[in-house]
């Protein structure tokens, strides 16, 4: 009897309920960032035939929204959209000119990035690519008409998110574009050409959103 209970007690035992595997969620591939930037051009630059001459520019803050598409973990590809305002300024034998004009400048830079995953929340990447500079809403001040020339270049870039969770985090963004335009200016009536060495340096601090 005991071991005919017994048998009929590991027959009605339930069998352990199957449990699916937690399905494997995919992280999306875009990212998006607003920033605040400090663009600051190096001064420097010439007219042709005038010698001494020189040029200065004026830094500006503006804000910026970048779009970064990630291949995998480590590569990415990022797209930096703004526009920015700066004075040109007379110089060496031009500093009696003062400002020369003033110029805007929508600078769409696309850039290959790295980034580091070993460090936690704790981000850190590094990028080069292209930039194509368009100048418009150019105004003529000491000058009498002012033309700087759209052109491209080349763009270094450093920086780190620091992930607060599984979307946001901060980030810090240093780029050096190298950019270097032509331009056309009348002076007194005389036409002119020169080159304007703007490289400028770009800081940016910002929000980063994974999607």
């Amino acid at each position: 009897m005991a071991a005919s209970a017994g048998m009929a007690a590991d027959v009605a035992a339930p069998a352990p309920a199957y449990k699916a595997p937690a399905p494997v969620v995919e992280r999306s591939p875009w990212q998006i960032r607003v920033r605040a930037l400090l663009v600051m051009p190096e001064d420097g630059g010439s007219v042709d035939g005038v010698s001494g001459s020189d040029l200065s520019y004026s830094n500006a803050v503006v804000p910026e929204l970048d779009i970064t598409y990630f291949f995998t973990d480590n590569w990415a590809a990022e797209l930096i959209l703004g526009v920015t305002p700066h004075d040109i300024n007379g110089s060496g034998s031009l500093s009696g000119l003062g400002k020369i004009g003033e110029v805007w400048l929508l600078p769409p830079t696309l850039t290959l990035q790295y980034h580091f995953t070993d460090f936690g929340a704790f981000k850190p990447y590094v990028g080069a690519g292209v930039n194509y500079t368009i100048f418009f809403d150019q105004k003529a001040d000491s000058a009498d008409s002012l033309d700087v020339k759209d052109s491209w270049g080349f763009a270094l870039q450093a920086g780190f998110d620091y992930m607060i969770d599984e979307h946001w985090g901060f980030n810090v963004d240093v780029k050096k574009l190298f950019l270097q335009p032509d331009f056309d200016v009348t002076v007194a009536g005389n036409a002119l050409t020169g080159k304007a060495d703007l490289d400028p340096w770009i800081v940016g601090l910002g929000v980063t959103y994974r999607f």
